[in-house]
């Protein structure tokens, strides 16, 4: 893919950030997610490739647009065949409630690379490029957080690990503290979470719980860019779920993922702009003078290079993304 091909995908995930910030506390989930969907596909429409879906908003009769197997860009002849995953609104219910954490998401890789997720429940772990390789999902916490010391040079007692606030981590957030490490809890938005794990700005060393599939693999291709490393297990509820990962080309739906299963190859791009204040970038910052500020990140996994795009939008000229 084209290195220019970034900045097209950051216009992306921006269309949809400023979408959906129109609703940023006012109670209204499904009115701020259908907002991103329409602004994110309207604006991939206008990008030179030929894409296929492979994690959207669900399957053809339950999500009008950006759908699994529907097809975005221009689609004309020559252009490169992409997969693509999409969360136009990681975090619905935070917008719903003005909080932080959530963010407009896009990866793309090559077609055939990325993992088609089904939407269920995932095991992960997530570490930096100094721990890369050198523990697996298997280990216990307390082994975890010896190494990740080791590996960022810090004391046991001030290494983070950032777990979603759930019940069903309760034995992982205990076993942390009775170590002597940092907790840090999140509500919502995992993708942004597991990223920051990999990013040296943050203080967080290591993400570990149970979240969704579709995000897990959003997540790989955006810490395969930061040169971090992440396993994955799948998690199936009942035989439905498991049958479904053997349709999808899995023949052991528990196996253990590595990062090169969730996403193949170094041909990935990963673009999110900060829909409210989170970890990994700030929100969109109404002005005045019907201005608006965004923040997105925009990586490649090909060339390890991370961008960082501040941009000042008019919004008299963004009617297309408000769809007014």
């Amino acid at each position: 893919m084209d290195r220019d091909f970034t900045l097209e995908v950051v216009r992306v995930t921006e269309a949809a950030a400023l979408a959906s910030a129109e609703w940023m506390g006012r109670g209204k989930k499904n009115e701020a997610d259908d907002a991103a969907t329409k602004a994110m596909r309207s604006m991939f429409e206008s990008i030179n490739m030929n894409g296929t879906v492979v994690i959207g908003e669900g399957e053809l009769d339950e999500a009008p647009m950006l759908y699994i197997g529907e097809k975005l860009g221009t689609c004309a002849a020559n252009t490169p065949e992409v997969d693509i995953a999409v969360d136009p609104l990681e975090g619905t219910t935070i917008v719903s409630k003005g909080q932080n954490n959530a963010m407009a998401v896009v990866a793309i890789g090559k077609k055939g690379s990325l993992l088609h997720a089904p939407d269920m429940y995932m095991r992960k772990m997530v570490v930096g490029p100094a721990a890369a390789g050198k523990i697996q999902i298997d280990d216990s916490v307390e082994k975890m957080i010896d190494v990740v010391a080791e590996a960022n040079f810090k004391r046991v007692e001030d290494v983070t690990v950032i777990i979603q606030e759930r019940e069903r981590h309760q034995a992982i957030i205990d076993a942390v503290l009775a170590k002597g490490a940092r907790v840090k809890l999140f509500g919502d938005g995992d993708v942004g979470a597991a990223i920051a794990a990999c990013m040296p700005n943050t203080g967080i060393d290591l993400f570990v719980g149970i979240g969704g599939a579709p995000e897990g693999v959003i997540s790989a291709a955006a810490i395969k860019c930061l040169g971090g490393d992440m396993q994955a297990q799948l998690v199936p509820q009942n035989e439905e779920e498991r049958e479904r990962c053997c349709n999808m080309g899995l023949a052991d739906p528990e196996q253990i993922l590595l990062i090169d299963d969730l996403v193949k190859g170094n041909d990935a791009l990963f673009a999110a702009t900060g829909v409210s204040d989170g970890e990994l970038l700030p929100g969109v910052k109404i002005l005045g003078h019907n201005i608006a500020e965004t923040h997105s990140i925009v990586m490649r996994a090909r060339t390890k290079t991370i961008r960082f795009v501040r941009a000042m939008h008019d919004m008299e000229h963004k009617a297309i993304i408000l769809g007014k």
